[in-house]
């Protein structure tokens, strides 16, 4: 296995719990991956193709529906919220059948067209080592390597899932990045989270509490590389969300957070070989989903992987 984030682990605890030898190499401690700066709600975002996200979002939602039972533990819980500019009639069959209790939210809980949701929230600086855990309890290795090439992995079948550093490590020059920028806040009483999209400017802005903070966003700008946050944008972060809630304006800032989506055409899940015949499967290019589709995603890349 190649590749420490949420796609990584999660495949990774996938296949050692199905009794297969894992030894995963990550650049980063998993403190440190890009995957750690996720809002962690689940919703299909920035990701294609659609209707294979959103199979693999259902897969997902079975698992984190049963973590959501030990919050503490794994950093998932299940909280209820609105998406914004989203009516009863435009989330589809295959959510509606799912997810009972939609319904349009109430102008005290929305000022525009809105949906009423319960989903979950994922605490990523929780969760992240918790699966760490969990891949060690099945048996798996986990070390701290940068690998400049797949063929370095001396293993029978190698698993990629290294997200935006497939670009150079393939090379796939499909993968790129969106880089989003999160502002997080002492919680000053927020409950609910909230997804507002700007259907003039694109911006999407919203609020995500989590134990002892909440986050604010955000941003998707394309290609962007840069990792270092940019004062202005966290200002109109701020001043955005405080538009929806203003006790937001007054939240004390706690630290600002910048992560790359690794964002592709469509989702790479697939199997291959390496130059000397060994197999490889590719798991990469999630953009703004890789924490609502994990699941779903490491399941079908242990299949392709027997």
């Amino acid at each position: 296995m190649v590749g420490g984030g949420v796609i990584g682990l999660t495949t990774a605890v996938v296949l050692a719990e199905r009794g297969r030898p894992v030894r995963l190499w990550t650049r980063d401690p998993v403190e440190r991956t890009t995957s750690v700066v996720a809002g962690g709600l689940w919703w299909p975002y920035r990701i294609e193709p659609v209707a294979l996200a959103q199979a693999w979002a259902l897969r997902s939602l079975d698992v984190y529906e049963e973590l959501a039972a030990r919050p503490e533990e794994t950093g998932v819980r299940l909280l209820e919220g609105v998406l914004g500019e989203t009516g009863p009639d435009e989330v589809g069959a295959w959510a509606a059948a799912r997810l009972p209790g939609l319904r349009a939210s109430t102008a005290a809980e929305y000022a525009g067209q809105g949906l009423w949701a319960r989903l979950p929230v994922i605490d990523m600086s929780t969760h992240l080592p918790w699966l760490r855990e969990r891949l060690v309890r099945a048996g798996g290795v986990v070390e701290e390597r940068s690998v400049t090439d797949l063929a370095e992995a001396d293993a029978p079948v190698v698993v990629n899932c290294t997200g935006l550093g497939a670009r150079d490590l393939v090379p796939d020059p499909a993968v790129r990045p969106v880089r989003g920028q999160l502002v997080v806040v002492e919680n000053p009483g927020i409950r609910n989270w909230l997804v507002s999209a700007d259907t003039d400017s694109g911006e999407t802005t919203y609020f995500l509490p989590q134990p002892g903070r909440l986050l604010l966003g955000g941003t998707a700008e394309e290609d962007a590389w840069s990792a270092e946050p940019d004062p202005a944008v966290a200002e109109a972060i701020v001043r955005r969300c405080a538009a929806l809630r203003p006790e937001i304006a007054g939240a004390r800032v706690l630290a600002h957070r910048v992560g790359l989506r690794p964002a592709r055409d469509a989702v790479r899940l697939e199997r291959g070989t390496l130059a000397d015949g060994r197999r490889l499967v590719h798991n990469y290019g999630h953009g703004g989903a890789g924490v609502t589709v994990a699941w779903g995603c490491a399941q079908e890349a242990a299949r392709l992987a027997s």
